[in-house]
C-alpha cells in the first residue's frame, strides 16, 4: 500500500479503537506509556562529554519520533513535540525530586498502562493494532491528539 496518509494510519487505528472504555483507557494509558518510555531512555547515562545532556538518548529518540510525525502532518508533529517536552520536563523533575530512581518509576508506570491496555482491548474483543504493524505504537499518541486537535478545531 504505498506512504498512507495520517487519516489513514487513524482510520486503521481506529477500527480497534470504537468502545468508550476501550477509548478511556487509551487516554490514560497511551500517554502514560509514551512518558514511562521516554523517562527510560532518560535514565540511560549519556557520554560524560561538555554540553551533552544526560539526557540524550531520550532526545535523540524523540528526534526521531519527531521525525516520523514530520513526514506525516506538521500539526500533529508540532503538538507531539511539545508533549514529549512535557514528558522530558516531567521526568526531569521525577529525576530530581521523586524518592525512586526514575527507571523503577517509569518501569512501574508502564507495566501498569500496558496491563490497562490490555483490559480495555479485551472489552473492545480487538487485539491492539500494534501486532499487525508495530508503526502504530507512535500512531496511538498522534490520534489521541489528532482527537484533541478535533475538539480545538485545529486541522491536522
Amino acid at each position: 500500500m504505498g506512504k498512507r496518509s495520517i487519516q489513514q494510519w487513524f482510520d486503521e487505528y481506529g477500527e480497534s479503537h470504537r468502545n468508550g472504555v476501550n477509548v478511556a483507557v487509551h487516554w490514560v494509558a497511551v500517554p502514560l506509556i509514551y512518558f514511562s518510555i521516554t523517562g527510560f531512555l532518560m535514565a540511560i547515562p549519556a557520554p560524560a562529554y561538555p554540553y551533552v545532556d544526560r539526557y540524550l538518548w531520550a532526545l535523540l529518540a524523540m528526534g526521531a519520533v519527531w521525525i516520523f510525525y514530520m513526514q506525516r502532518s506538521f500539526s500533529i508533529a508540532v503538538g507531539m513535540a511539545v508533549f514529549s517536552m512535557l514528558c522530558v520536563l516531567a521526568g526531569r523533575w521525577l529525576d530530581q525530586h521523586a524518592a525512586w530512581p526514575l527507571w523503577a518509576i517509569c518501569l512501574a508506570v508502564f507495566a501498569l498502562a500496558w496491563i490497562a491496555q490490555f483490559i480495555g482491548h479485551g472489552v473492545e474483543g480487538k487485539k491492539p493494532s500494534f501486532l499487525k504493524d508495530l508503526q502504530f505504537l507512535l500512531i496511538g499518541p498522534a490520534w489521541l491528539m489528532a482527537k484533541l486537535y478535533r475538539r480545538l478545531g485545529i486541522g491536522y
